[in-house]
């Protein structure tokens, strides 16, 4: 008798205090997802451009979402970007320079990567795609904070059947890896064709096997980096030519992860970031994109280093709106470690909490004093923090003369830029020099640069 009336006042005592789990419930992290294209133009998908092709899915994103005018990369290729992203740093403090080759170490486990911090916050880590910044054991990403992974280590365009230098790039069979494994040893046209399909296909599987858990996933499709390949769903469909196919297939592949999120009823607590490494390798003519800014990948003008981003996260993000306040790749950690509760790495970093600012916060605004922008090992200037001027130091750069037809490279030509001024928020196309309109603005930017070389570029 005694037990049942202990047992009557405890479940009495367990309503009273509400622990039935129906009630009990406690709110779940947000996930994760970013897809990170290679090589897009600003002006690809629409909302951004005008493409003749159709891209619904970026735009179903875009108005369930904020589209962000004025998002930079501070190094327009491929390894620099993608570390700034994953890190954190500027390419100055983690030595990552332009685009690695095959077995390179990479960037130093040292500096932390998103992967890192989210396990370390509980989460369930993947990245579906190209990799690009370690292809040694301890730089791959099953040691860089990922519990899955496949795809490839570095550009697809660095195997045998390279443009223009086949015989170098021979020397190293293209692998697919799987979760630390190489699946394919020497990849193949036929087998590039699936790229686009594999991430989307590994990126819905994960999903759906952790939707019961907070994810972070991280997909950095191959593709449009030359050279191009679409499924065999999409040849011909956009009648645009392959990039339009490839550009078309691409926003398939995200609206499959979109409608995978919804589809486990995670959509509201789900934050989605969509951007592309850097501007478009415009030398490849019409296997490349289109950007309405100055020059184009490789280059630190706005056609190089500025990327469409739009970012939905319905609890916070308002949909169909626009922001054109100025922030960076490096940015990325930080905020997303504020928005998820996790804790940022022990490291340095160069990034900033920007969540007021991508959630259009009344009155928030950039915390940085400036952004530098580089190409390979040479600094070439800054932006300040606010977006609005650009300072250029004396650099070269190329520019386009022709663009190159099926996959072969065009013709560009090497040029120079003197110390230049640019007002952005008048001319967003860097086309009118006005440092001696603006003489003491223009001091202030060569103090800082002078400041960040030194640091960064002077050890």
């Amino acid at each position: 008798m005694m037990n049942k009336a202990l047992l009557a006042i405890g479940v009495a005592l367990c309503c009273l205090t509400g622990c039935n789990k129906s009630t009990d419930k406690v709110e779940k992290k947000p996930n994760v997802v970013i897809f990170f294209l290679d090589d897009s133009g600003w002006g690809d998908f629409s909302p951004f451009g005008m493409p003749a092709y159709k891209t619904p899915n970026v735009q179903r994103l875009a108005d369930e979402g904020c589209r962000y005018t004025n998002f930079y990369v501070p190094q327009a290729i491929c390894s620099a970007s993608r570390s700034a992203l994953l890190t954190g740093c500027f390419p100055g403090r983690t030595k990552m320079f332009g685009a690695h080759g095959p077995n390179a170490r990479g960037v130093d486990p040292k500096y932390a990567t998103m992967g890192n911090m989210f396990q370390q916050a509980g989460y369930k880590t993947a990245i579906f795609g190209k990799w690009h910044i370690g292809d040694q054991p301890e730089t791959r990403p099953a040691a860089r904070g990922f519990d899955e992974s496949a795809g490839l280590m570095y550009s697809n365009d660095m195997w045998e059947y390279h443009a223009t230098n086949p015989k170098y790039w021979g020397q190293w069979p293209l692998k697919y890896w799987k979760n630390n494994e190489v699946k394919i040893e020497r990849m193949t046209p036929a087998d590039q064709k699936n790229l686009t399909t594999w991430a989307a296909d590994e990126s819905v599987n994960f999903i759906e096997n952790n939707k019961n858990n907070p994810f972070f996933l991280y997909v950095p499709f191959s593709m449009p980096h030359v050279p191009l390949f679409c499924s065999d769903r999409f040849e011909g469909k956009s009648g645009q030519g392959l990039y339009g196919d490839v550009m078309m297939e691409l926003d398939w592949a995200i609206g499959r992860v979109m409608d995978s999120i919804k589809k486990a009823g995670l959509e509201e607590n789900t934050i989605v970031i969509f951007s592309s490494d850097n501007g478009p390798w415009a030398v490849y003519g019409e296997h490349a994109g289109v950007t309405p800014f100055r020059e184009s990948k490789a280059t630190s003008f706005d056609g190089g280093i500025k990327s469409a981003c739009i970012i939905k996260y319905p609890k916070l993000i308002k949909k169909k709106s626009t922001v054109e306040q100025t922030f960076c790749s490096v940015d990325l950690m930080p905020t997303l470690a504020s928005l998820t509760g996790a804790t940022l790495p022990g490291n340095e970093i160069d990034g900033m909490d920007v969540s007021g600012l991508i959630t259009a916060k009344a009155g928030a605004k950039n915390p940085h004093e400036y952004y530098p922008v580089s190409k390979g090992k040479i600094f070439e200037g800054v932006i300040s923090g606010d977006g609005k001027w650009k300072l250029h130091l004396p650099h070269g750069y190329h520019t386009i003369i022709e663009g190159g037809k099926d996959g072969m490279a065009g013709k560009q030509e090497n040029r120079t830029i003197e110390l230049s001024l640019f007002d952005l928020e008048n001319d967003p196309y860097e086309k009118t020099n006005v440092i001696d309109q603006y003489p003491e603005i223009a001091k202030k930017l060569q103090a800082i640069a002078a400041t960040h070389k030194q640091k960064f570029y002077e050890e």
